[in-house]
């Protein structure tokens, strides 16, 4: 084992340190008045409950899948003997990933209510520094997955040559990504429903229908509401870029021992190492910079974006920096290898502050686009909607620029700019190896992106205990001002997290030709065959086995795997949104009942039945999450058994470039409606209860489901549906009908 392996187990050790520190600093805050800690334990026992019934309805379907893999390794030898543990393995990592966040999320939300009563800084740091528990929560577990792993299959798999071993080890480790996935879609899509149901129940009528304040205890479905904001954007948000993080880290292994294969085990190892030790690097500064956010009593939003903005840029500059010694350590200064990666990962990196910025500009209301879209709301809801579409739409020009740029600048650093041979097979492994790292770059510094992305629901949760709690004016003043930043700093970490998605989703799909090579051996083909002759399936090159199964744009298999993959991304956004409005519109019933029915809710006199609406929003999230989920799941496999490999390669190349864009679309879309009504709640065009005011809340409710379930659950999609390729290569090898 290479002496420098072990700063990755040390690195997840120093994350998981920080985030039991900071969270024990945040439980050592005082939580407010009986009242506000009364709140918060409706919360914790609401979102408790909900994820509890949530993992028996997961460990199920785990349990049924890792029989099915076992049947297809023990029974058929078409898969992987080690699948089935490594897919429950990364399921639980994940899982455990979310539930940490969480439970810290609901512990902190009225601790940052408490603290605004003394100062917004006081606010902002305890939210932020929950936050961080979660971020560094999940870059620590994903590192200690993938380090154990490691250690545990380089002692156990025995292969004729060191360099075929190193190519299994880094395959087989690509399949405990499919359990982080599969756990992050249910988590995704179940937390998304739950929320949205309550929020839009309690905005339709609440807001809409009897003008009652944000966040009012006279709302039967505000806690609800405030349960969803845990259960969708923290625990759901943390298993979604768990699986994100490893995704990357492991696709570029795989990529490096294939890449590196003609080299030697040596070479192979080092390229192994590198994103490993990249990710270890980016713990390590995310953590350093986490200590540098903070702000000035008064701040407005542009001072605050400039706070967090402070300290993910110094996180991503410094990792930048420093992947160049990290890489001039691993691969020596003896070679140009070395600094052409840290080009590619650079490249990353900055695709990465790119994107950010982008959505910041489209979502953040200091910024024209969403200032206009609030100005729509003088002509009434209609046009908030159409320019809110407008608006997304639009928006997705940036990033997919930033993503392409990326793909290319990443590659062609890989191969030294050597155009006139980039379509060799030494030059395409290598190419996309430097575009897979340049994913690794672009999620390194995790730790502190999530903990910008986790604060928001915190703060969210914060304003709603204090409404709830009927403090001063001006402690729900500030918790407004951080929810607002909140609002913006999760549409940019959603359009961070989609942008990592694309770069991983493609090496993703070279890491699946090289689990086709294993596939054919495992199922008895040696050899396959290129420009008339025969070639060893474990000596084949991507382009060899691209040719063995005709994988090109004039194949009908392809072409028709394309449109699947297209037509998967908005299939799987329709029945999401669906989900939400069927069951939004039960809470909206039940709403309107308690309203009807409970005398003196409206007066203060009576007590809404909280615990009916947490009922309905848990039930309508545990019976809808399944199909979508199992779709994502099943499609992959039906279109590998009828159009084999290169149906399948069609199909991820399609989801991948539909699900990009739309989800892009989608999560900015629904953060700039959400903004424009903070915006007008501010005091602008008439300011809260006005007419205005009225048409940003009906855009709000259309977007709640694009940002908080359809959206964000697209870059889980996009992957699954890789990882579930890669998974059932075997099978898709051994029986397809073209």
């Amino acid at each position: 084992m290479n002496p420098l392996f072990y700063a990755v187990p040390c690195a997840s050790v120093i994350a998981l340190l920080f985030a039991f520190i900071f969270y024990r600093q945040m439980k050592k805050q005082d939580e407010g008045t009986p009242t506000m800690k009364q709140i918060a334990q409706y919360v914790r026992e609401g979102a408790m409950a909900y994820l509890k019934q949530q993992y028996k309805v997961v460990v199920i379907v785990f349990v049924i899948m890792a029989v099915f893999f076992a049947v297809l390794a023990y029974v058929f030898h078409v898969q992987n003997p080690w699948v089935p543990f490594a897919f429950l393995t990364g399921g639980f990592f994940s899982g455990l990933a979310g539930f940490v966040g969480m439970k810290t999320a609901t512990f902190a939300s009225g601790r940052t209510a408490n603290a605004a009563r003394r100062s917004l800084n006081a606010g902002l740091k305890v939210a932020f520094r929950s936050g961080a528990v979660m971020g560094l929560t999940v870059v620590g577990l994903g590192l200690l997955d993938i380090a154990l792993w490691y250690i545990v299959l380089n002692a156990c798999i025995v292969e004729a040559t060191e360099a075929q071993k190193l190519v299994v080890i880094t395959t087989t480790m690509l399949t405990f990504g499919m359990g982080a996935s599969t756990q992050a879609l249910f988590a995704r899509v179940g937390g998304g429903i739950y929320t949205k149901a309550a929020d839009v129940g309690a905005d339709i009528v609440g807001k809409v229908e009897t003008d009652l304040p944000e966040d009012d205890p006279r709302n039967p479905a505000t806690i609800a509401d405030n349960v969803g904001d845990n259960v969708g954007d923290v625990a759901g948000m943390g298993a979604d870029l768990y699986e994100s993080y490893c995704g990357s880290i492991l696709s570029t292994m795989a990529l490096g021992a294939s890449a590196f294969y003609s080299f030697g085990p040596e070479m192979q190892t080092r390229a192994i190492l590198a994103p490993m030790l990249i990710a270890a690097v980016g713990v390590v500064l995310s953590v350093i910079s986490i200590f540098t956010v903070r702000t000035k009593e008064g701040a407005g939003m542009g001072q605050l974006l400039k706070s967090m903005s402070f300290g993910t840029n110094m996180a991503a500059i410094l990792s930048g920096l420093a992947t160049f010694g990290i890489l001039a350590l691993v691969f020596g200064t003896g070679n140009s290898d070395w600094w052409h990666f840290s080009c590619s990962v650079v490249a990353g990196l900055v695709a990465g502050v790119v994107i950010g910025k982008a959505t910041e500009y489209y979502t953040s209301h200091s910024y024209k686009p969403t200032q206009k879209l609030a100005e729509a709301s003088k002509t009434g809801p209609a046009t908030v909607i159409i320019n809110g579409v407008g608006l997304g739409m639009v928006s997705t020009a940036i990033p997919v620029i930033a993503i392409v740029c990326a793909i290319v600048l990443a590659y062609l650093f890989a191969i030294g700019f050597d155009v006139q041979h980039m379509m060799s097979a030494a030059s395409l492994s290598k190419g996309l190896y430097g575009v897979a790292i340049a994913a690794v770059g672009m999620l390194s510094t995790l730790g502190i992106t999530l903990a910008t992305d986790a604060y928001g629901p915190i703060a969210d949760n914060a304003g709603g205990n204090a409404q709830m709690s009927e403090l001063e004016p001006e402690v729900r003043e500030r918790t407004d001002v951080l929810d607002a930043l909140g609002n913006t700093t999760a549409a940019t970490g959603k359009g961070f997290a989609i942008g990592s998605a694309a770069l991983t989703a493609l090496a993703l799909l070279a890491s699946y030709i090289e689990e086709i090579k294993i596939a054919l051996e495992r199922v008895g083909e040696q050899v396959v065959a290129v420009g008339g002759g025969l070639v060893k399936a474990a000596d084949a090159s991507i382009l060899d086995i691209l040719n063995n199964f005709n994988v090109s744009l004039m194949n009908p298999a392809v072409l028709a795997g394309v449109f699947i993959g297209g037509m998967m991304a908005f299939l799987f956004c329709g029945l999401t949104m669906n989900a939400v409005g069927r069951a939004a519109e039960k809470m909206v019933v039940e709403v309107r009942r308690q309203f009807r029915e409970i005398k003196g809710i409206l007066t203060g006199e009576g007590t809404p039945d909280y615990k009916r609406c947490v009922e309905i929003s848990t039930r309508a999230a545990q019976h809808e999450m399944l199909g979508p989920a199992l779709l994502a799941i099943i499609v992959p496999v039906l279109v590998g058994i009828v159009l084999g490999v290169a149906g399948v390669l069609g199909l991820l190349i399609g989801g991948l470039g539909a699900g990009f864009v739309l989800a892009v679309f989608m999560s900015n879309s629904g953060g700039a409606w959400d903004n424009a009504k903070k915006y007008v709640e501010e005091g602008n065009y008439g300011g809260k209860n006005s007419e205005c005011h009225h048409a940003t809340v009906v855009g709000d409710t259309v977007g709640d489901p694009f940002k908080d379930t359809s959206g964000p659950s697209l870059n889980i999609l996009i992957k699954l549906m890789s990882m579930v390729s890669i998974v059932m290569a075997g099978l898709t090898v051994g029986f397809h009908l073209l």
